[in-house]
């Protein structure tokens, strides 16, 4: 088959490639985990927390919308020949075609959260006069003859998602309880006063509570947006909700390759400075005194500014302007990777001290065993704890990181959605009169969400995998 057949062009960036090789080393650490009693038994006390697998719901659905705004493309130009195909320079993604009107409607200037008019008022003809008024907006209550019927409207689209989120639940729900009154071979009645009780051993009740929550807010969200901007538009008319959703890779990016930057460095010469002492543990000291005797933000915005002048020296390395955004995001995530592992790395260095002095560490090394092979079977896994505690928890101060940095000019590309650039695009708003509120809304109420997820998440996570808390609980 020709390239010419194709309607659209695979592209995968470099931060795509990495998303997916990270998910594929997630999937085979489940695998193997799974095949490992005393590395499932963990986990499994993480699954039985309620407040842990609400938040895992939550982050599942983030993730989701993250994987789906990483597969990317470009559409074949209509007029292009069938032998010579010529594609858009615009690259899109599977989420941009299944949010469709979402990403397209896009108005003329701001216009307040389910309005139907314009936020400014202009000169506009009517009834054969020129009037200042509020305009109509292109999309927005497009449906609507008159003004007055738009909050009927709102409250039937609020009402009939609603029903439809409830609907879907209740049939989740019977599919749930067919199958566990089939697996444990009870009575659905009795089954039903186990799960009203919470006596199932897992957290039942609030795995179907958060999933009908996010369904009935999904589908009431969904009519909402299919005629209103849910969230209002921005200074050039687009869709609030439609940045703040593409804003979710942005951060989901920041956090974990960031993480896989960190890691390397703070467990190898955390480990390495705790166990080895001597000139060892004074270098790597002195080179982590250093580090974070040099301020983090300034740090960080010289190195941003010398990778960005090295891309606008070299445009012929990138063909569209999401290519060279996304350089520049794996660039600060690189960055922030090597500016961020000392916190780890100290811990680490402090809990390597006490092992080191264990009887059966003590034994390893009066036996000639290598220091490889200790650090491996000994000192790693007794510390993994701390470092797996430490990635969900720094998880969401990375995201909270790159809007601080995009607020001050020094984060990701200004062309790339972020709730940094949304927090930095409505600094100027909040002086405006009347003020312009909703853009800092959405992107405060997303982030909160994901942060919020993630800690009551990483608090699961602490509480079974530390011996000194896990056991009392």
């Amino acid at each position: 088959m020709s390239l010419g057949a194709f309607k659209v062009l695979p592209v995968i960036l470099w931060t795509d490639a990495l998303i997916f090789a990270l998910l594929a080393a997630v999937l085979a650490l489940v695998w193997f985990i799974r095949r490992q009693p005393h590395l499932r038994a963990p986990w499994a006390a993480v699954a039985r927390r309620p407040m842990a697998m609400g938040a895992a719901l939550v982050l599942a659905v983030f993730v989701t919308i993250g994987l789906l705004d990483s597969l990317h493309y470009r559409e074949r130009l209509s007029d292009s020949p069938p032998d010579r195909p010529q594609y858009s320079v615009e690259v899109l993604s599977a989420f941009d075609a299944l949010v469709g009107k979402l990403r397209t409607q896009q108005e003329k200037t701001y216009s307040a959260p389910l309005a139907m008019q314009l936020y400014a008022k202009e000169f506009i003809e009517r009834g054969g006069a020129t009037v200042r008024a509020y305009p109509r907006l292109k999309y927005g209550g497009a449906q609507l003859k008159q003004a007055d019927a738009r909050v009927p409207d709102l409250v039937r689209r609020v009402i009939l998602g609603l029903a439809q989120g409830l609907a879907a639940s209740l049939l989740l729900f019977g599919l749930l309880a067919a199958w566990q009154t089939r697996h444990r071979g009870m009575a659905f009645g009795e089954w039903l006063s186990v799960w009203g009780t919470g006596r199932l051993g897992w957290p039942g009740r609030t795995v179907v509570l958060t999933l009908a929550l996010m369904l009935m807010l999904g589908t009431a969200t969904f009519h909402l947006a299919a005629a209103y901007h849910v969230f209002g538009t921005d200074k050039v008319g687009q869709d609030v909700l439609y940045i703040a959703l593409k804003s979710i890779r942005t951060g989901l990016v920041i956090g974990t390759l960031t993480t896989l930057v960190t890691l390397p460095l703070a467990i190898v010469l955390g480990i390495a400075a705790g166990y080895f002492r001597g000139w060892v543990d004074d270098v790597i000291q002195y080179a982590y005194t250093v580090l974070n005797s040099i301020p983090g933000v300034l740090l960080i915005a010289a190195s941003v500014l010398i990778v960005q002048v090295a891309i606008e020296a070299h445009p012929e390395l990138f063909d569209t302007a999401a290519a060279r955004a996304d350089i520049r995001l794996l660039a600060l995530c690189l960055i922030m990777g090597v500016t961020s592992w000392t916190g780890l790395a100290r811990l680490l260095r402090g809990e390597s001290l006490k092992l080191r002095t264990l009887d059966y560490v003590e034994a390893a090394r009066a036996f000639g065993v290598s220091h490889a092979r200790i650090i491996s079977r000994h000192i790693f896994p007794n510390v993994f704890h701390l470092v797996l505690i430490s990635i969900v928890l720094d998880f969401s101060g990375l995201v909270l990181a790159e809007a601080v940095l995009s607020y001050v000019g020094v984060g990701v590309d200004p062309s790339m959605y972020s709730w940094g650039n949304m927090i930095n695009g409505a600094r100027l708003e909040l002086a405006r009169e009347p003020v312009v509120w909703w853009q800092l809304g959405a992107a405060f109420a997303f982030m909160f969400t994901l942060v919020l997820a993630a800690n009551l998440f990483a608090d699961g996570v602490r509480d079974a995998f530390d011996p000194r808390t896990g056991g009392r609980r």
